[in-house]
């Protein structure tokens, strides 16, 4: 079981990651500079991609932002819901999580 200052170099580790490849798509997006309508459709097509990724990152970052602050505030590892200890295996494949599985699965659910 991983100890609480190794969940957290590992979702700081992933947070640079993040936010090295949102810069990236950032200026990827902005040197995309076409002539001609052909070459414009087909920028436009990844820039539709770039921008999925983008957001996805960003909301992978807010979740790793608001898991740090857990962290800090002493609540990591503790269900947002119901308060009951989150699982070390859930927390092992989304270090992330604020909820636990029942509460998550509750979540889920229409």
């Amino acid at each position: 079981m991983k100890t609480i200052e190794e969940r957290r170099a590992d979702l700081e580790a992933r947070l640079a990651e993040l936010e090295n490849r949102l810069h990236g798509i950032e200026e990827e997006l902005d040197s995309h500079q076409a002539r001609d309508w052909e070459e414009m459709a087909t920028e436009r097509e990844g820039e539709e991609v770039l921008e999925g990724l983008g957001s996805s990152g960003q909301a992978e970052i807010r979740k790793i932002k608001a898991a740090l602050q857990r962290m800090d505030e002493g609540e990591y590892g503790y269900c947002a819901r119901c308060g009951d200890s989150i699982q070390p295996e859930r927390l092992d494949v989304v270090p992330y999580t604020p909820l636990c599985r029942a509460c998550a699965g509750a979540t889920a659910k229409p």
